[in-house]
């Protein structure tokens, strides 16, 4: 959704629209197309999605990843006023929020279904824990 709205921002724009806004770094390697990149200028890499293979190391990196989510839009909001823009970014954060319960909740039930009592402490997947 992020690009489709980029893409319909970006898909008239004259040279000098381009050069004005500050877009004439991106446009010279990327034109108007949707290049996953960061506002910081970092490229997107599928290193950043972690995966542990840890159920509690998992849900936990997938709770963050709702929340910088979530902040990143609230972050857009901040800035833009465009309805166009602003409408798909509150739908978009609302998502991260369910997310974020449904991931808290399924933390919640792996620890209540844990056989050991320091769930943070070994892997369920591989570890086997001796209870006392």
């Amino acid at each position: 959704m992020i690009s489709a709205i980029l893409y319909q921002l970006t898909k008239n724009l004259t040279p000098e629209e381009i050069k004005r806004s500050g877009f004439d770094t991106y446009f010279v390697d990327h034109t108007t197309g949707i290049y996953p990149i960061a506002a910081s200028g970092v490229p997107f890499r599928a290193d950043y999605i972690g995966v542990k293979g840890d159920v509690f190391a998992d849900l936990n990196e997938d709770l963050a990843a709702e929340q910088k989510a979530r902040v990143t839009y609230d972050n857009i909001l901040r800035l833009v006023d465009d309805p166009d823009v602003c409408d798909p970014i509150k739908f978009l954060r609302q998502r991260e929020l369910t997310h974020y319960q449904r991931f808290g909740e399924a933390l919640r039930i792996a620890q209540d279904n844990s056989d050991a009592q320091n769930f943070y402490g070994w892997n369920p997947a591989f570890d086997k824990v001796n209870k006392k």
